[in-house]
């Protein structure tokens, strides 16, 4: 079974992907009404990311300890965590308290996403790439049901009636417990050989971690821009609705799903080098092509963007676990905690630019940095 492709046990890790993110993405659908709830500024609705991302930075400790200790119950649990905290956020009456929301639901997915990855690395065999598609992609289709999901609600109970939302999942993981609990995963996955030690499982793949944060960071300055900023910038910047601003989000995820789906497979055959390169040259054309067309270009011209901007994080997860490591979840920690971090960072950097800039010339400057990613994709190894 070790080079065995196993269909059924990955499609059951990536549906818990799914549960999880569904309710991770309710921030920025409900942002620009959080923004006037609030009274906050673009800067500290970027923040906003910032915090509910912190708790990356247990990731690494995470990895340790997911390297020695059964993992499934992580993934059957931490939905839950993520699930009771967003589900609050619309009652928040201060930003403080949206802040500690945030950071719960950043635990949860910490316990989650760094675990998972290496579940999926052993049930895929040699078609790593492959599972890791399958896995992102049910993240992905997450965030696009997600903003349906939170403005349905909204819609229904106000922003304030979101925790009613709750009992989807919390039954969820109910269902995912006794999906989980008999999933086979091979005793071996939990032993760890004494001749290697975990400080140099890191320091040999450093200079690669350094360029892969790099990538992100450039990458995520368009990212942030197109998914936590665009309801608000659709709704300010182009005076859409606040539906339309959410239904351009939910194309937006979606063809992002089918692009994660794609792109592991992809880059199996033609290399991870090479498929980071496309996407990372068509995006940002792609984003000056938005920012500067009619209203009528604007839906294709998001599931084009969706579909090559989401690809890299699968290819890029690929690139960390093709590494012959016996600390493969600690290595998943690291990648997690730049990824989260990093991705972070950009979105409060593209909030600082949308006060003191403008949102539109934000916009406008997003796919100009972006472009700084390809002189770090072509140092990475050729695969």
């Amino acid at each position: 079974m070790k080079n065995k492709f196993q269909f059924g046990n990955v499609v059951t890790v990536s549906i818990a992907h799914l549960i999880h993110d569904v309710f991770s993405s309710f921030l920025a659908p409900v942002l620009p009404l959080l923004i006037a709830k609030l009274n906050i500024s673009y800067s500290m609705a970027g923040l906003l990311t910032i915090f509910q991302n912190l708790p990356s930075l247990i990731n690494p400790i995470i990895g340790l300890l997911a390297d020695k200790l059964p993992m499934r119950y992580l993934l059957i649990f931490a939905p839950a965590v993520t699930t009771i905290s967003m589900s609050l956020i619309g009652i928040s009456d201060s930003y403080v308290f949206l802040v500690f929301l945030l950071l719960i639901a950043g635990v949860g997915a910490s316990l989650f996403h760094v675990p998972a990855p290496v579940m999926i690395k052993r049930i895929s065999g040699n078609r790593l790439g492959k599972g890791m598609s399958f896995f992102m992609f049910g993240g992905e289709i997450a965030r696009s049901v997600g903003p349906i999901l939170i403005l349905s609600a909204v819609s229904f109970w106000g922003l304030e009636g979101s925790y009613r939302l709750m009992p989807i999942g919390l039954i969820a993981t109910l269902i995912l417990f006794f999906k989980f609990r008999n999933l086979p995963i091979s005793s071996s996955f939990y032993k760890s050989k004494q001749d290697e030690k975990a400080v140099e499982s890191v320091r040999k793949f450093s200079p690669t971690f350094i360029k892969i944060a790099a990538i992100i960071f450039f990458t995520s300055l368009l990212k942030g821009a197109l998914t936590t900023f665009l309801p608000t910038y659709i709704t300010s910047a182009k005076d859409g609705s606040l539906w339309a601003a959410g239904i351009s989000l939910s194309v937006l995820q979606l063809s992002g799903a089918l692009g994660t789906f794609a792109a592991g497979t992809i880059s199996d055959k033609i290399g991870r080098k090479n498929t980071l390169l496309i996407m990372a040259i068509t995006v940002p054309a792609f984003m000056f092509l938005f920012i500067s067309s009619s209203e009528i270009f604007a839906i294709p011209l998001l599931l084009l963007m969706g579909f090559f901007m989401f690809a890299t994080t699968p290819v890029l997860l690929a690139i960390v676990n093709d590494v012959d490591s016996e600390h493969p979840a600690l290595m998943n920690g690291i990648f997690m905690t730049i990824n989260f971090l990093i991705s972070s960072i950009a979105v409060v950097a593209v909030g600082f630019m949308g006060d003191f800039f403008g949102l539109e010339n934000a916009y406008f400057l997003s796919p100009l940095l972006g472009l700084l990613a390809l002189p770090f994709i072509l140092k990475l190894p050729s695969r």
